[in-house]
């Protein structure tokens, strides 16, 4: 079945390209968009058609709601698919597609607005009984009241805001002489950032595990889940690698987890793909959001359970029901995915845009890689950093360490700083190896031992590879990578 015959990709990089692959599957013509920076992109290219949205800086661009439906209209795309990040998760964008005529890839408009609302959501998860962090009901309107609230769960507390995300206007509070200041900095962090200055307080988890179901629903009310996923490795509030399943899940929690990720779905009458998240810690999980979109690490669950996600939000969209039951989906061996960006870890993952002056993605069994970078392309300093996302698979967690070491050794990314070094150290570190990870995991100093000692010898390759390319010697330059990589010993 045909579910529509043009969609438009509201994005751009390895999202607007993942989602052309799954179109170009179901035989649907694709429209992409691009800002004039990325004109000669490669998602520009791979779409059957493609329309300039506006200048370089997102609100000119890919931030454009009205632009972006104009385009749509003249295209003649049927649908919007809003992939992640920009307006994925914008209820106004959602239901101006809908008043336009145009089908959304995503829940509803008035789900997004519901679940956008930490506060709120936290408050329709508590009434549905799914777990919630202790903290203040609604927004901070008073400090005498915020103070009380802290002094009942116990300090440490954190502030958080309402509307916000990645760890915007977030801040730790150890005591109650800090409360104020934190809540006056988190309500201007907030405004500026959301236009929302409403900031809450809850119970702080000092090293959490941060776990997440993947959830798919359809308008008939059918909902199931995809298993579970481990996100726990972050930088700044935002994730670096993912695995699925959880390394500690075990078949009790992973049946309360899963119970409470589709009564939360349902509280939401949610449809199409979501993830709903939480923290784990000493034994009790609790609901932190729902993330009304598809994924940036989709992709593990999609190697472990077979299903393409892209596809089945396309379907539930066009109105059709789930193609399979909750007895259909199963566990099939173990995958990690990497995010590879364009970052300097050892300078507080400072960006480093640039161009890509050589560039060979890995492969072999087990190997996925998401890329819209290629060799010659510049890398433009206005949208996030993330270039690639490199996955493994294999029919256990050890095997899939393996590959993905082998992976990361084939991989090449020349003429920018990338977070593969990270990536390789963290393959190699005894604790990650042993499945002991928590939010805070980067900060730990034997990941940061791992990575000096990695870059050590990174800098004697990169030395090695300069000259060679200097003497047009390719080949040994390729070499000497290769050689570099065989002879490590990160353990």
């Amino acid at each position: 079945m045909k579910y529509f015959d043009k969609i438009l990709i509201a994005n751009r990089g390895e999202v607007a390209i993942r989602v052309m692959r799954a179109c170009r599957e179901l035989d649907i013509d694709t429209v992409a968009i691009y800002s004039e920076p990325d004109k000669n992109a490669l998602h520009v290219k791979y779409a059957d058609e493609a329309f300039c949205v506006g200048e370089a800086h997102p609100s000119k661009s890919y931030l454009n709601k009205e632009r972006i439906c104009d385009i749509a209209r003249k295209s003649g795309a049927e649908a919007i698919h809003p992939g992640y990040g920009f307006l994925a998760e914008n209820y106004r964008f959602a239901k101006l597609v809908e008043d336009e005529g145009l089908t959304f890839i995503g829940p509803s408009w008035k789900t997004i607005e519901a679940l956008g609302s930490k506060i709120g959501s936290k408050r329709m998860m508590h009434e549905a009984g799914v777990p919630v962090l202790p903290g203040t009901p609604d927004g901070v309107t008073c400090l005498d009241e915020a103070k009380k609230v802290a002094a009942e769960i116990g300090y440490p507390v954190v502030v958080k805001a309402s509307a916000g995300g990645g760890g915007i206007g977030m801040h730790i509070v150890e005591c109650e002489e800090e409360l104020e200041e934190a809540i006056d900095m988190g309500m201007r962090i907030a405004e500026s950032a959301f236009g929302d200055p409403t900031v809450f307080v809850e119970k702080y988890l000092a090293k959490p595990r941060h776990i997440e179901i993947q959830v798919l629903a359809d308008a008939k009310g059918h909902t199931l889940h995809l298993y579970d996923r481990e996100c726990s490795i972050q930088r700044r509030h935002q994730k670096l690698l993912e695995e699925a399943p959880c390394p500690i899940m075990t078949p009790d929690l992973r049946e309360r987890m899963t119970a409470s990720a589709i009564t939360a779905a349902k509280a939401a009458n949610y449809k199409n793909a979501g993830t709903v998240e939480f923290l784990y810690a000493n034994g009790n999980y609790y609901f932190m959001e729902v993330n009304t979109r598809l994924q940036v690490e989709h992709t593990i669950t999609e190697f472990i359970t077979g299903i393409d996600i892209v596809k089945q939000q396309i379907a539930v969209a066009a109105g059709e029901e789930l193609s399979m039951d909750q007895e259909d989906v199963s566990i099939r061996g173990h995958a990690i995915e990497c995010r590879i960006n364009a970052e300097d870890p050892l300078n507080n993952f400072t960006a480093d845009p640039g161009k890509i002056v050589r560039y060979r993605s890995p492969g072999g069994p087990g190997i996925r890689v998401d890329s819209g970078i290629h060799m010659g392309y510049t890398i433009p300093p206005h949208y996030d950093s993330m270039i690639s996302k490199l996955c493994a698979w294999g029919s256990n967690r050890e095997e899939t360490i393996q590959r993905m070491r082998r992976a990361i050794y084939e991989y090449v990314i020349l003429g920018v700083k990338t977070t593969l070094p990270l990536q390789y150290a963290i393959m190699h570190n005894a604790h990650f190896i042993a499945g002991d990870t928590h939010t805070h995991f980067l900060q730990e100093e034997h990941i940061g031992a791992s990575l000096r000692r990695y870059l050590r010898e990174e800098e004697t390759r990169m030395q090695t590879l300069a000259a060679s390319l200097r003497q047009g010697k390719e080949v040994a330059a390729i070499a000497a990578v290769v050689d570099v990589y065989l002879r490590k010993n990160m353990k």
